[in-house]
């Protein structure tokens, strides 16, 4: 029985090692014939053309956690997940976000008719005072001479909470701050605790404009906040799960994860529509390919927010279906034309059993994929909880990365196809049932040569 169990691993592209899966090896020959085979399975069925359109009806108006943007895009996902066979869940969770008020802003007199936008974390508060142009705020432009005034300040160089805080530690007592060079609108800015200041952005057209004035006149501004402060939203995670065959069933689980919520404002075309897409693409081909190992294909909300929705999924996981998760895939940001090349990301920067999956399946067809250390994304609750995770993205970023430009014209049919086709291929080499059941880290694809980039996001 042994030897069976070692010949069927050996031709599945398996290896069983004592040694963790983190050991790296040297490149290998790979069985290239067999697991192209059972890859055709999954990735010849993979449509470019799906995956665009999908990513085009999400991108559609912005899906910010708790907004019916979201939930309309989450009733999509159930849809599309119970048409293609699966039980499929809505799970709610509540969490805490920021309400803006109503904010105003008067410039001598005269109200300020274009939009104008509460910083996050600003304190409720009418003030009024002279106008006093900053530049961007460093601590060698703030002076003394803004004291008892309101500061107008450029967005760009360095942080809000930078800015704010040059500004109240010389005695501001307003904020109103501008766009930075081509940017559009004005949803931005964050104050930090203890940074009590009214502050409100603007966007950089207007902003310019008052610059200009205050070279030839004085201007009195005042600022009024109201009703901001922090109230419960509800958004939602979608889960779908296919049982394995009953009588293939190795008690084995893999879930394949992206975000469909969006930043405020944007629409959200790669970040993360084309996961999401990417996940209801696999969803759809493996309802009908035989597996040995229970499959969960899942959307979060709130990821945004902080990464709300996946660890409420993980925290809710049994010890029993922790034990039984061998991998976690997240796909994030896996489309855009304008970022760079593929790699998987681990929170720790370790290698585990989902990148050398990933990196044995980016061999096979495309090429290998590197791996980095990162957290920031869905990946991290299945990694804290002891599970190996990775997350897959396109790194560097695209330049209009969390803006109102993140479009599905900047999206790549074949950055999507190739990315789902290598997780698609990872995934299927554990579910396929000809494969043995996996200990967790204890067993690896045929090894793969693939290296540690230290590539930024």
């Amino acid at each position: 029985m042994l030897k069976k169990a070692i010949n069927m691993m050996l031709a599945a592209g398996l290896i069983l090692s004592s040694a963790p899966a983190t050991v790296d090896a040297a490149p290998p020959v790979l069985n290239s014939n067999s697991d192209h085979a059972f890859d055709n399975k999954v990735i010849k069925k993979i449509s470019a053309d799906r995956l665009y359109e999908r990513v085009d009806f999400l991108s559609e108006k912005p899906r910010e956690a708790g907004t019916e943007g979201e939930y309309h895009a989450v009733q999509y996902i159930k849809e599309k997940f119970e048409s293609y066979g699966y039980d499929t869940e809505l799970q709610p969770f509540t969490f805490q976000d920021w309400y803006g008020g109503i904010s105003s802003l008067v410039i001598n007199d005269t109200v300020f008719r274009e939009d104008v936008r509460t910083f996050n974390g600003s304190v409720n508060g009418t003030v009024k005072s002279k106008l006093q142009f900053v530049g961007l705020a460093s601590s060698e432009e703030v002076t003394d001479s803004v004291k008892g005034k309101i500061a107008l300040i450029e967005r760009g160089s360095i942080s809000f909470y930078e800015k704010i805080q040059n500004v109240l530690n010389k005695g501001a007592i307003g904020v109103i701050m501008f766009n930075r060079e081509g940017a559009e609108g004005n949803d931005f800015g964050y104050t930090y605790e203890g940074q009590d200041i009214p502050a409100v952005a603007i966007d950089r057209e207007t902003g310019l404009s008052l610059v200009n004035q205050l070279k030839s006149e004085e201007v009195n501004a005042e600022i009024s906040v109201q009703d901001a402060g922090v109230i419960d939203k509800t958004s939602y995670n979608v889960i779908a799960t296919m049982k394995p065959h009953k009588n293939k069933d190795n008690g084995q689980m893999i879930t394949v994860g992206a975000h469909h919520d969006s930043v405020a404002g944007g629409p959200g075309a790669n970040d993360d529509a084309s996961g999401v897409s990417g996940v209801l693409e696999l969803a759809k081909i493996m309802a009908n390919t035989p597996t040995d190992t229970e499959l969960r294909f899942m959307t979060f909300g709130a990821e945004e927010k902080g990464l709300i929705g996946s660890y409420y999924y993980a925290g809710t996981l049994s010890e029993d279906e922790v034990h039984r998760t061998v991998a976690h895939f997240q796909m994030d940001m896996i489309g855009s034309r304008d970022s760079g090349d593929l790699i998987m990301f681990t929170p720790d920067g370790e290698k585990n059993l989902v990148t050398d999956l990933g990196a044995a399946a980016g061999a096979r067809v495309a090429e290998v994929v590197e791996y980095g250390q990162l957290g920031r994304s869905d990946h991290v609750p299945f990694f804290e909880r002891g599970i190996p995770s990775a997350l897959f993205i396109h790194a560097p970023l695209e330049p209009w990365y969390h803006s109102p430009e993140d479009t599905v014209d900047k999206i790549s049919k074949d950055k999507l196809k190739e990315t789902t086709e290598i997780v698609g291929a990872a995934v299927y080499q554990i579910a396929r049932p000809d494969t043995p059941a996996l200990e967790n880290a204890q067993v690896a694809p045929g090894p793969v040569h693939y290296e540690f980039d230290d590539r930024p996001l």
